[in-house]
């Protein structure tokens, strides 16, 4: 009779920077290089269990994305599933890695797939890691197009500003001659009204 199933999730993590880097962790225990997951603690959702396993075994905080599928074996008699999710990593770690991982090593997706231990996990990785990787390419196009899109608004706000800005400075000396205008004809109605009022008083 088969034993009960063991739960354990991990992370695709890649870190931030002008080349995409994969994290792949040497365990203590065989020296073998995995990517970097663990079992969930009791009542443990899996997402959360996978981003405490990734930042104890790589030592970056990271921002999880999404579910990029899962894997599953036998541990000891036992099935086993792992499921990851693409994560973001940031340039720097935040802390120390766990004892039980002795190394942590950032690398491209073909080196990352060669130098992990398990023919399971290296499949794994050639598949969801390129997933991973154009998503990324996306969100940074999209990051793009809108900076784009936001400079191009902004300097039509400002050439309009500019029109605007001119056509008050247009409009100023056309008020100023309109008061002027206004002026002289309120002086010469007094200076005719003067002249009559002169007349009739003589």
């Amino acid at each position: 009779m088969a034993g009960k199933t063991i739960h354990a999730a991990g992370g695709i993590v890649v870190r931030n920077g002008a080349r995409p880097l994969i994290a792949v962790v040497q365990r203590a225990k065989d020296e073998h290089w995995v990517l970097p997951r663990g079992k969930l603690k009791l009542n443990e959702s899996a997402v959360a269990g996978a981003r405490r396993e990734v930042v104890e075994e790589t030592g970056h905080r990271v921002d999880v994305r999404e579910f990029l599928g899962a894997i599953t074996y036998r541990a000891r008699g036992r099935p086993k599933v792992v499921q990851f999710w693409h994560m973001r990593a940031a340039v720097n770690p935040s802390r120390d890695v766990t004892k039980d991982i002795v190394a942590v090593e950032w690398l491209s997706l073909p080196a990352a797939v060669q130098r992990l231990s398990y023919p399971l996990e290296k499949l794994f990785l050639r598949n969801v890691g390129r997933v991973a990787l154009r998503r990324r390419k996306q969100r940074t196009r999209r990051k793009t197009h809108s900076h784009a899109a936001k400079t191009k608004t902004r300097r039509r706000g400002t050439k309009a500003g500019g029109r605007k800005s001119h056509h008050r400075r247009a409009a100023a000396p056309r008020s100023r001659a309109r008061k002027l205008a206004g002026q002289e004809a309120h002086s010469r109605q007094t200076t005719i009204l003067q002249r009559v009022l002169g007349r009739l008083s003589r």
